[in-house]
């Protein structure tokens, strides 16, 4: 199935301090409704190679912390098994939002490990990839941030990780993903 993709416009916002910020309320309508149409497997693939990509910003800052590579493990493998138990989901999605909190300030660390957090709960409520994915974006633009990059190269940053993730989806859909609706 062919999906028609959006034209990508990413909006930086400052917060009071004058310093640039990342809405996760953002509204995508495009991969909302792109979501809305796929199935659990495949976003549950999706949320994972979104997540997969960031974790490397927490893997290098904290090499000794499992936690947010435990909960993409849990994740693939319900992927690969549909053996479901929610009380192991359950623990590796909380296992890393806590490794999430202890990272303290907000950088990229932290939304990598919150990305992974979201995707492994995907398992649970489909409406987590999107969560996944906008951690994921946000990671990018910290990442950008802390760089110092100017304010069009940091939103130029989080539109190519958002073009990435569309693409995906539309990929892993048309590889075979069955779609609800």
């Amino acid at each position: 199935m062919m999906v028609e993709e959006e034209p990508i416009t990413v909006k930086e916002d400052r917060n009071v301090n004058g310093k640039p910020k990342f809405s996760l309320a953002h509204k995508d309508e495009a991969m909302t409704g792109l979501v809305a149409t796929t199935d659990k497997q495949t976003l549950a693939v999706w949320a994972a190679d979104c997540a997969g990509r960031v974790m490397p910003y927490f893997e290098e800052k904290f090499p000794d912390d499992p936690r947010p590579r435990h909960a993409l493990e849990a994740l693939h493998r319900w992927i690969e098994t549909g053996v479901f138990r929610m009380a192991d989901i359950r623990k590796a999605a909380l296992d890393s939002h806590a490794a999430a909190r202890e990272v303290g300030e907000d950088n990229p660390a932290r939304s990598a490990a919150r990305a992974a957090g979201q995707a492994v709960s995907t398992t649970h409520v489909r409406t987590h990839s999107i969560a996944a994915s906008r951690y994921a974006q946000q990671a990018v633009f910290r990442a950008a941030v802390a760089e110092g990059l100017e304010a069009g190269e940091v939103d130029a940053a989080v539109a190519r990780e958002r073009e990435w993730q569309y693409r995906r989806l539309v990929e892993l859909r048309e590889k075979g993903g069955e779609t609800e609706g």
